[in-house]
């Protein structure tokens, strides 16, 4: 049977570092997957996670399974993150929450949870969006659609015809929506905007699916849970994908939270039951040990502390190194204004450039992003790389 197959295409971004690591370039760039990088190029293991993993080490007693829905103490701690232990839909305990093998994980387990309960909704995702994020849904046997989010430029939210795309969504659908640091455009909405997209969202009778990968990466712990706020209201149901992948460089313990949040504290409960049912079928239950390190760290004040002093000067560094692009490029090629970049948030950017420049770049100069509308992942700039980065990319323009 196998002999009748074809290869498979590789993945858009993970195929990019296949090729990364068979380039024999020394000076080489990978700024395509989306991996935090500190000043020296290296993805750092937090002090926090290296203090959390200590104690556990001297006070676990035991390897044995999981629940379904993972360490509780973890799920309780993830909801708090998203919403504050005092926020309506924590104290009417509307909320429930599963551990889950990173956020793709918690994305697939939210895809057959809908298929299962929900078979007639689509999928609305913004167009652009993860290149993942369709694939997860159809390989759940889910229909997708696309609404409208950026301009014509590839630079700046246009904000009226994503409030339009919306509008045209039939009531029952699920409409995806980025929490913050919009993966790939690192454009946001405004508090402003998030108003309008809420009242959307609830005058149409949509199903907010909220994709929260980056909270904390982009203006603050806090600020950055701003949309995701304005859209659960009162009473108001919604699903919650969030990841600790990068907020806590826990990439390889795979970590991630699927957060129901129902009309009522029993209806939450139910919601629940029908969750397990997804990943006991997937995975049965999650691995302990990167769950652990997040519950430890936010249960414990001086790690909390740590933690967001590290998670700080990650988000420092990235705004820093999208200021010294514009500067840089700013020298390097005059006519072309990169201002719009330092506007954006998160780990990503689109660079505007175009199929036929991000492919020069990777061939001619060994400078690798993602072709879907020139992606970069501005983690992976540092002050070393910057200069070459700058003269290959407008050598291209």
């Amino acid at each position: 049977m196998f002999e009748t197959f074809e290869m498979a295409p590789p993945d858009a971004i993970l195929g990019l570092t296949e090729a990364f690591k068979k380039d024999t370039n020394p000076d080489k760039i990978n700024l395509s997957v989306g991996v935090y990088k500190d000043a020296s190029g290296t993805t750092p293991i937090l002090r926090c996670v290296k203090e959390a993993e200590r104690r556990l080490l001297d006070q676990q007693q035991s390897k044995g399974y999981l629940g379904i829905d993972g360490l509780p103490e973890f799920g309780r701690l993830a909801r708090e993150l998203l919403f504050n232990a005092d926020h309506e839909v924590l104290t009417s305990e509307r909320a429930v929450s599963l551990q889950t093998p990173g956020g793709t994980g918690a994305l697939r387990v939210a895809a057959d949870f809908l298929k299962r309960n929900a078979p007639d909704s689509s999928i609305w995702l913004s167009k652009p969006t993860w290149a993942n994020h369709p694939k997860v849904f159809e390989a759940a046997d889910r229909r997708v659609e696309a609404y409208q989010y950026i301009d014509a430029s590839g630079t700046t939210l246009d904000f009226q015809a994503m409030l339009e795309s919306l509008n045209q969504i039939p009531a029952g659908d699920v409409v995806l929506l980025h929490g913050c640091c919009h993966n790939p455009t690192g454009i946001d909405p405004t508090p402003e905007q998030w108003q309008q997209i809420a009242d959307v969202v609830h005058e149409r009778k949509l199903l907010p699916l909220i994709d929260f990968a980056y909270q904390g990466f982009g203006k603050g712990i806090e600020n950055d849970a701003v949309g995701l706020r304005t859209v659960v209201r009162l009473g108001a149901e919604a699903i919650i994908c969030s990841s600790f992948s990068k907020n806590f460089g826990l990439y390889s313990e795979r970590v991630g939270a699927l957060t129901l949040i129902a009309g009522t504290a029993a209806a939450a409960q139910v919601a629940l039951s029908h969750a397990k049912v997804s990943v006991r079928t997937n995975y049965s239950n999650p691995p302990q040990h990167g769950g652990a390190i997040v519950a430890a760290v936010l249960a414990d004040a001086e790690l909390r502390a740590m933690w967001e002093e590290e998670l700080a000067e990650m988000r420092k560094r990235i705004h820093a190194m999208r200021m010294l692009f514009f500067e840089t490029m700013k020298q390097k090629a005059p006519r072309h204004d990169f201002s719009f970049i330092t506007n954006q948030c998160g780990m990503f950017s689109f660079s505007g450039l175009n199929p036929v420049q991000v492919d020069e770049l990777k061939n001619n100069h060994s400078v690798y992003i993602v072709t879907a509308g020139g992606r970069i992942n501005v983690a992976g700039m540092t002050e070393q790389n910057m200069d070459r980065l700058c003269t290959a990319i407008a050598s291209v323009l």
